[in-house]
């Protein structure tokens, strides 16, 4: 049985298509559907069950004679603007720390860290402690089991691997609300008033947009290689500004326009206004495969938005059937 936590959620739901394309259907899908409309998630992915996160965790002892063949983590608090630290670090943090010692000796662990900890990028972004600066709670929570996972890599009986998602945007992400891609958001502005917004000054604001296809690629590839642990950046390598993904989005409508308005107040001294993922670190394990271009990316998603509101409709073509004819 392979377990993904958050499974019901962006990363989450894609990463069990990418299972089933495999021909993986024994799958325990661990979530929170208090926001209901995440089912739309998982109407078209093959599972044995889902379970509310409360509820496996309190029942984890009952899993113990359960061969396991991984655990992916991705279910977590990701609302940057999330103040309650007790709360983030609860969910986020303690929640974390029990399941890798679950897992110990069991199974691979692989678990969605985040590009947040490294803040406002000034000291690059590299896999190095010299390079992390969260500037929110919810940063300090993935940078807090990022530090507690470094602590422990050398002893670990079992593959222990950290995943730095950078900016990731796809289909599934409906329910995200003000945390969907600005891909998203571009798409129901367009829709809704014929014309996309970015805030003033989006040329200068750069960042490392990566697929979630690119993103269950890479998890897949530490699953087929339980021999390597550690923490790795998961972007693309390449930054672009926020106007250049706005002017992309914009040509797949006809009239779209692109309109700027004002910087939120808010978001002030909390904003990254530059990401682009070092890429050393994965190159050096043998990760190579190339990574979609933004206009690819775009276009693809664009195109998913269009046809189906931004959710897979149907299950995944599994290559274990198309390998067998």
């Amino acid at each position: 049985m392979i377990i993904v936590t958050g499974g019901a959620g962006f990363i989450g739901s894609n990463l069990v298509r990418g299972l089933n394309r495999r021909g993986h259907e024994d799958i325990l899908i661990v979530d929170d559907l208090a926001q209901g409309e995440k089912h739309r998630n998982l109407n078209a992915l093959a599972f044995r069950d889902v379970v509310d996160y409360r509820d496996f965790l309190e029942d984890l002892d009952q899993l113990e004679s359960v061969p396991l063949q991984a655990v992916f983590h991705q279910g977590a608090c990701s609302d940057t603007t999330e103040r309650d630290g007790r709360y983030m670090l609860r969910v986020n943090y303690e929640y974390s720390k029990r399941l890798l010692a679950f897992t110990q000796g069991r199974a691979p662990f692989i678990y969605a860290s985040s590009a947040a900890v490294y803040g406002n990028g000034d000291d690059g972004f590299r896999e190095d402690p010299a390079c992390e600066y969260p500037l929110n709670v919810y940063a300090f929570s993935k940078f807090l089991f990022d530090r507690c996972v470094r602590s422990m890599l050398s002893r670990s009986r079992s593959q222990v691997v950290g995943l730095r998602y950078f900016n990731v945007y796809g289909p599934q992400e409906n329910h995200k609300g003000r945390m969907a891609s600005v891909i998203y958001k571009f798409h129901h502005q367009i829709v809704d008033q014929g014309k996309l917004e970015v805030f003033s000054g989006s040329d200068g604001f750069r960042r490392d947009f990566v697929s979630v296809d690119d993103v269950v690629l890479m998890n897949l590839f530490f699953f087929d290689h339980p021999e390597l642990l550690g923490i790795f950046n998961c972007g693309t390598g390449q930054a672009e500004s926020f106007l250049t993904l706005a002017k992309m989005v914009a040509s797949h409508y006809d009239g779209a326009e692109v309109c700027e308005i004002p910087f939120p107040e808010d978001l002030d001294g909390k904003y990254q206004a530059f990401t682009q993922a070092d890429l050393s670190a994965v190159r050096d394990v043998a990760y190579d495969a190339p990574f979609c271009t933004l206009a690819e990316g775009v276009r693809d998603y664009v195109h998913v938005l269009k046809t189906s509101d931004g959710y897979h409709r149907r299950p995944a073509e599994s290559l274990v059937e198309r390998n067998d004819s």
